[in-house]
């Protein structure tokens, strides 16, 4: 799926995916979706089973108030 997709789809969730395809500046535009949550800790949990090469955590809906801390997005090669 596109990034844009895969946004659309999974609408304020944390969502992990494997990356197949990125652009010239290495930012993931092709991803398959490993496991998506409203719950951070659910992705977490997939991540430390996940085989993939190079994967892709990110949250899709907008960043907290200030006072609150997230990080929007996590690779991992």
């Amino acid at each position: 799926m596109k990034l844009k997709e895969v946004e659309d789809k999974y609408r304020d969730e944390w969502v992990l995916a494997e990356v197949l395809k990125e652009d010239e500046s290495g930012e993931p535009t092709e991803l398959k979706v490993i496991a998506h949550s409203k719950n951070r800790d659910d992705t977490y949990d997939a991540m430390k089973k996940v085989k993939s090469k190079y994967s892709y955590h990110f949250y899709t809906g907008n960043i907290p108030q200030e006072g609150r801390a997230m990080s929007k997005k996590t690779i991992t090669i």
